[in-house]
């Protein structure tokens, strides 16, 4: 009978899993990327960092943004909040993100819609991808 692995990762533990492809890493790091709100890890009653594995991948997201393409936080972190409603983050700083869109000849299965189905967009958004106006969005929404 097998031990189910462990659900959550302590810092160190993170810091030890990110030190090979990022070697300057440390604990005071991944604390500023936790105090600027790019990462959210739980908290014990006492207080300790508590990782989950998509804690541990948005911040090495965090990181390769960081040492690859040169982006600030407040960048990376736009990016962030793009991927958490669904969205496609911006390819370039300053531009909005878009919505993840399948091409036009694509068969559209059940499933395709299944998988997008935790996008949210703003009102702006949801007219810019659409590409229709207020009025139009107005009658829309009068038929509930």
């Amino acid at each position: 009978m097998s031990v189910p692995a462990r659900a959550y990762l302590s810092i160190g533990e993170v810091l030890s899993k990110l030190r090979g492809d990022f070697p300057d890493i440390t604990i005071s790091k991944i604390r500023f990327l936790e105090s600027e709100g790019l990462i959210e890890p739980q908290r014990t009653p006492s207080g300790y960092r508590k990782f989950t594995t998509p804690d541990l991948e948005r911040l090495r997201y965090v990181l390769l943004a960081q040492r690859d393409h040169y982006l600030p936080l407040k960048v990376i972190k736009e990016n962030l909040d793009a991927l958490d409603r669904g969205l496609e983050p911006a390819q370039t700083p300053g531009s909005s993100p878009t919505p993840r869109m399948l091409p036009v000849d694509a068969a559209v299965s059940p499933s395709a819609f299944a998988e997008q189905s935790d996008l949210r967009l703003s009102r702006d958004e949801l007219l810019k991808s659409s590409g229709i106006d207020e009025e139009q969005l107005a009658e829309l929404e009068s038929y509930g």
